[in-house]
Protein backbone atom coordinates (compact mmCIF):
# COMPACT_ATOMS: atom_id res chain seq x y z
CA UNK A 1 0.00 0.00 0.00
CA UNK A 2 1.27 3.51 -0.89
CA UNK A 3 0.15 6.71 0.83
CA UNK A 4 1.82 10.03 -0.07
CA UNK A 5 4.98 8.29 -1.22
CA UNK A 6 5.08 5.95 1.78
CA UNK A 7 5.37 2.31 0.75
CA UNK A 8 4.22 -0.43 3.11
CA UNK A 9 5.65 -3.82 2.06
CA UNK A 10 3.35 -6.74 2.75
CA UNK A 11 3.79 -10.43 2.09
CA UNK A 12 1.16 -11.82 -0.25
CA UNK A 13 0.60 -15.48 -1.11
CA UNK A 14 2.29 -16.49 2.14
CA UNK A 15 0.92 -20.00 1.64
CA UNK A 16 3.17 -20.34 -1.43
CA UNK A 17 6.20 -19.37 0.64
CA UNK A 18 5.12 -21.90 3.26
CA UNK A 19 4.77 -24.67 0.65
CA UNK A 20 8.11 -23.88 -0.99
CA UNK A 21 10.07 -23.75 2.26
CA UNK A 22 8.40 -26.89 3.58
CA UNK A 23 8.90 -28.80 0.31
CA UNK A 24 12.49 -27.65 -0.23
CA UNK A 25 13.51 -28.39 3.35
CA UNK A 26 11.89 -31.81 3.36
CA UNK A 27 13.36 -32.66 -0.05
CA UNK A 28 16.91 -31.74 0.83
CA UNK A 29 16.74 -33.43 4.22
CA UNK A 30 15.24 -36.61 2.74
CA UNK A 31 17.87 -36.94 0.00
CA UNK A 32 20.71 -36.00 2.31
CA UNK A 33 19.59 -38.57 4.85
CA UNK A 34 19.44 -41.25 2.15
CA UNK A 35 22.83 -40.54 0.55
CA UNK A 36 24.43 -40.28 3.97
CA UNK A 37 22.80 -43.45 5.28
CA UNK A 38 23.38 -45.54 2.18
CA UNK A 39 26.84 -44.03 1.73
CA UNK A 40 27.65 -44.85 5.33
CA UNK A 41 26.99 -48.49 4.48
CA UNK A 42 29.77 -48.31 1.87
CA UNK A 43 27.33 -48.90 -0.97
CA UNK A 44 28.22 -48.41 -4.61
CA UNK A 45 27.68 -44.92 -6.08
CA UNK A 46 25.09 -46.35 -8.51
CA UNK A 47 23.03 -47.74 -5.63
CA UNK A 48 23.34 -44.47 -3.68
CA UNK A 49 22.09 -42.49 -6.68
CA UNK A 50 19.25 -44.93 -7.36
CA UNK A 51 18.12 -45.00 -3.73
CA UNK A 52 18.23 -41.20 -3.46
CA UNK A 53 16.34 -40.66 -6.74
CA UNK A 54 13.64 -43.16 -5.78
CA UNK A 55 13.33 -41.55 -2.35
CA UNK A 56 13.23 -38.08 -3.90
CA UNK A 57 10.44 -38.78 -6.41
CA UNK A 58 8.47 -40.91 -3.97
CA UNK A 59 8.74 -38.24 -1.29
CA UNK A 60 7.83 -35.44 -3.71
CA UNK A 61 4.71 -37.28 -4.84
CA UNK A 62 3.67 -38.13 -1.30
CA UNK A 63 4.21 -34.59 -0.04
CA UNK A 64 2.31 -33.10 -2.99
CA UNK A 65 -0.68 -35.41 -2.45
CA UNK A 66 -0.74 -34.80 1.30
CA UNK A 67 -0.49 -31.04 0.81
CA UNK A 68 -3.31 -31.14 -1.76
CA UNK A 69 -5.58 -33.09 0.59
CA UNK A 70 -4.73 -30.90 3.59
CA UNK A 71 -5.35 -27.61 1.78
CA UNK A 72 -8.49 -28.96 0.10
CA UNK A 73 -9.90 -30.12 3.43
CA UNK A 74 -9.13 -26.79 5.07
CA UNK A 75 -10.78 -24.89 2.21
CA UNK A 76 -13.87 -27.09 2.43
CA UNK A 77 -14.19 -26.36 6.14
CA UNK A 78 -13.84 -22.62 5.56
CA UNK A 79 -16.27 -22.69 2.64
CA UNK A 80 -18.87 -24.41 4.83
CA UNK A 81 -18.46 -21.58 7.35
CA UNK A 82 -18.94 -19.04 4.56
CA UNK A 83 -22.15 -20.73 3.44
CA UNK A 84 -23.41 -20.80 7.01
CA UNK A 85 -22.68 -17.11 7.42
CA UNK A 86 -24.41 -16.30 4.11
CA UNK A 87 -27.47 -18.19 5.31
CA UNK A 88 -27.54 -16.31 8.61
CA UNK A 89 -27.26 -12.93 6.85
CA UNK A 90 -30.19 -13.84 4.58
CA UNK A 91 -32.30 -15.43 7.31
CA UNK A 92 -31.48 -13.34 10.39
CA UNK A 93 -30.37 -9.93 9.04
CA UNK A 94 -31.29 -7.99 12.19
CA UNK A 95 -29.35 -10.32 14.47
CA UNK A 96 -26.36 -10.21 12.13
CA UNK A 97 -26.51 -6.42 12.01
CA UNK A 98 -26.45 -6.35 15.81
CA UNK A 99 -23.31 -8.49 15.67
CA UNK A 100 -21.70 -5.95 13.34
CA UNK A 101 -22.56 -3.18 15.78
CA UNK A 102 -21.16 -5.18 18.68
CA UNK A 103 -17.91 -5.77 16.81
CA UNK A 104 -17.30 -2.05 16.42
CA UNK A 105 -18.62 -1.28 19.89
CA UNK A 106 -15.90 -3.57 21.24
CA UNK A 107 -13.40 -1.44 19.30
CA UNK A 108 -14.68 1.56 21.30
CA UNK A 109 -16.32 3.36 18.38
CA UNK A 110 -18.91 5.94 19.47
CA UNK A 111 -22.55 5.10 18.87
CA UNK A 112 -23.07 7.52 15.98
CA UNK A 113 -20.07 6.14 14.14
CA UNK A 114 -21.17 2.57 14.88
CA UNK A 115 -24.53 3.28 13.24
CA UNK A 116 -22.94 4.87 10.17
CA UNK A 117 -20.38 2.08 9.78
CA UNK A 118 -23.04 -0.60 10.24
CA UNK A 119 -25.32 1.07 7.69
CA UNK A 120 -22.49 1.22 5.17
CA UNK A 121 -21.41 -2.39 5.70
CA UNK A 122 -24.88 -3.91 5.63
CA UNK A 123 -25.82 -1.98 2.48
CA UNK A 124 -23.53 -4.31 0.49
CA UNK A 125 -23.95 -8.03 1.15
CA UNK A 126 -20.48 -8.88 -0.16
CA UNK A 127 -18.88 -6.39 2.20
CA UNK A 128 -21.19 -7.55 4.96
CA UNK A 129 -20.21 -11.19 4.47
CA UNK A 130 -16.48 -10.39 4.27
CA UNK A 131 -16.70 -8.29 7.44
CA UNK A 132 -18.44 -11.08 9.34
CA UNK A 133 -15.89 -13.63 8.15
CA UNK A 134 -12.84 -11.56 9.03
CA UNK A 135 -14.05 -9.67 12.11
CA UNK A 136 -16.29 -12.26 13.76
CA UNK A 137 -14.77 -15.57 12.66
CA UNK A 138 -11.23 -14.52 11.74
CA UNK A 139 -11.37 -16.41 8.45
CA UNK A 140 -9.40 -15.65 5.30
CA UNK A 141 -9.78 -18.10 2.42
CA UNK A 142 -6.91 -16.50 0.49
CA UNK A 143 -4.37 -17.43 3.18
CA UNK A 144 -5.21 -21.13 2.86
CA UNK A 145 -4.30 -21.16 -0.82
CA UNK A 146 -5.26 -23.21 -3.86
CA UNK A 147 -4.86 -26.99 -3.31
CA UNK A 148 -3.66 -27.73 -6.86
CA UNK A 149 -1.19 -24.86 -6.93
CA UNK A 150 0.00 -25.76 -3.45
CA UNK A 151 0.56 -29.39 -4.50
CA UNK A 152 2.55 -28.35 -7.58
CA UNK A 153 4.72 -25.95 -5.57
CA UNK A 154 5.32 -28.63 -2.96
CA UNK A 155 6.23 -31.20 -5.64
CA UNK A 156 8.61 -28.87 -7.50
CA UNK A 157 10.30 -27.49 -4.39
CA UNK A 158 10.79 -31.01 -3.00
CA UNK A 159 12.53 -32.03 -6.24
CA UNK A 160 14.69 -28.89 -6.24
CA UNK A 161 15.82 -29.51 -2.69
CA UNK A 162 16.07 -33.27 -3.19
CA UNK A 163 18.37 -33.17 -6.21
CA UNK A 164 21.04 -31.03 -4.54
CA UNK A 165 22.58 -33.72 -2.28
CA UNK A 166 22.56 -36.15 -5.21
CA UNK A 167 24.49 -33.86 -7.58
CA UNK A 168 27.98 -34.71 -6.22
CA UNK A 169 27.33 -38.42 -6.76
CA UNK A 170 26.06 -37.79 -10.28
CA UNK A 171 29.18 -35.70 -10.99
CA UNK A 172 31.39 -38.44 -9.53
CA UNK A 173 30.20 -40.69 -12.37
CA UNK A 174 31.82 -38.27 -14.83
CA UNK A 175 35.02 -38.08 -12.82
CA UNK A 176 34.45 -34.40 -12.09
CA UNK A 177 34.08 -35.05 -8.35
CA UNK A 178 36.08 -37.74 -6.51
CA UNK A 179 33.67 -40.27 -5.02
CA UNK A 180 35.29 -40.13 -1.58
CA UNK A 181 34.43 -36.43 -1.33
CA UNK A 182 30.85 -36.74 -2.62
CA UNK A 183 29.19 -37.04 0.78
CA UNK A 184 31.05 -34.05 2.23
CA UNK A 185 30.24 -31.95 -0.83
CA UNK A 186 26.60 -33.04 -0.53
CA UNK A 187 26.55 -31.96 3.12
CA UNK A 188 28.21 -28.64 2.26
CA UNK A 189 25.70 -27.94 -0.53
CA UNK A 190 22.81 -28.89 1.71
CA UNK A 191 23.99 -26.72 4.61
CA UNK A 192 24.60 -23.72 2.34
CA UNK A 193 21.31 -23.93 0.43
CA UNK A 194 19.31 -24.65 3.59
CA UNK A 195 20.95 -21.68 5.30
CA UNK A 196 20.01 -19.39 2.39
CA UNK A 197 16.37 -20.56 2.35
CA UNK A 198 16.10 -20.38 6.14
CA UNK A 199 17.63 -16.90 6.20
CA UNK A 200 15.28 -15.71 3.45
CA UNK A 201 12.28 -17.11 5.30
CA UNK A 202 13.37 -15.40 8.52
CA UNK A 203 13.85 -12.06 6.74
CA UNK A 204 10.35 -12.25 5.26
CA UNK A 205 9.01 -12.92 8.75
CA UNK A 206 11.07 -9.99 10.12
CA UNK A 207 13.11 -12.37 12.27
CA UNK A 208 16.85 -12.77 12.76
CA UNK A 209 18.07 -14.14 9.42
CA UNK A 210 21.23 -15.67 10.88
CA UNK A 211 19.23 -17.62 13.44
CA UNK A 212 16.73 -18.69 10.78
CA UNK A 213 19.49 -19.90 8.48
CA UNK A 214 21.31 -21.81 11.20
CA UNK A 215 18.07 -23.41 12.37
CA UNK A 216 17.14 -24.76 8.95
CA UNK A 217 20.64 -25.85 7.95
CA UNK A 218 21.30 -27.44 11.35
CA UNK A 219 18.28 -29.71 11.03
CA UNK A 220 19.49 -31.02 7.67
CA UNK A 221 22.99 -31.68 8.98
CA UNK A 222 21.56 -33.57 11.96
CA UNK A 223 19.58 -35.84 9.66
CA UNK A 224 22.68 -36.50 7.55
CA UNK A 225 24.77 -37.44 10.59
CA UNK A 226 21.98 -39.68 11.88
CA UNK A 227 21.63 -41.40 8.52
CA UNK A 228 25.38 -41.85 8.17
CA UNK A 229 25.61 -43.32 11.67
CA UNK A 230 22.83 -45.81 10.98
CA UNK A 231 24.40 -46.87 7.67
CA UNK A 232 27.84 -47.26 9.22
CA UNK A 233 26.47 -49.35 12.09
CA UNK A 234 24.58 -51.65 9.72
CA UNK A 235 27.69 -52.04 7.57
CA UNK A 236 29.92 -52.83 10.55
CA UNK A 237 27.40 -55.43 11.71
CA UNK A 238 27.55 -57.02 8.22
CA UNK A 239 23.79 -56.65 7.87
CA UNK A 240 24.05 -55.10 4.40
CA UNK A 241 25.95 -56.21 1.33
CA UNK A 242 25.47 -53.99 -1.71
Amino acid sequence: MTISGHVEPHIKESNHIRDFVFGFGDGINTSLGIVAGVGGANSSPDFIILAALVGMFTGAKAMAVQNYLAVKSQREILESEIKREEYEIETYPEEERLEIEEIYRSKEFDEDLIKRVSDKITSNKKVWLKTMLTEELGLNLDIVGNPIKGALIMFASFLIGGILPILPYLLSKTGFVPLQFSLWIAIAISITSSFIIGAKKAKLAKKNWVKGGIEMSGLGTGIALLGYGIGAELDSANMLNF
